[in-house]
């Protein structure tokens, strides 16, 4: 019996010696995948350019609005010129005005060569 119990105690060591051989290699995936990752990339780089973009957007926007605004007040001080002149032609054209600059420059009003016409 010494020979079993010798041959039952070998395998009995041989199965303790052989389980702490027997190591489970556990591969730690990553949370999260190149593939993941390479799209989460991607948006946040569409999400800047397209940030970008609005904002430049809403710049050139603003530059051509104060360069209309000062386009429509050239225009609007030039139309107002445009009025003062007017209104000066109109009344260096009156009768009056006529009449005196020809006597000042020597004419005379012959009321035999004047012709009415109506308007």
């Amino acid at each position: 019996m010494s020979n079993l119990a010798h041959k039952i105690q070998r395998q009995h060591e041989e199965r303790i010696q052989q389980s702490p051989k027997r190591q489970l290699v556990v591969k730690k995936r990553a949370k999260i995948t190149l593939g993941e990752k390479m799209l989460g990339c991607m948006f946040i780089g569409m999400l800047a350019f397209g940030s970008i973009h609005v904002v430049t957007n809403h710049v050139n926007i603003y530059h051509v609005n104060s360069e209309i605004q000062s386009l429509e007040g050239s225009v609007e001080s030039q139309l107002k010129k445009n009025r003062e002149l007017e209104l000066r032609v109109a009344e260096e054209s009156s009768y009056e005005v006529i009449l005196e600059k020809a006597k000042n420059l020597g004419l005379t009003l012959n009321e035999n060569n004047v012709k009415n016409i109506g308007n």
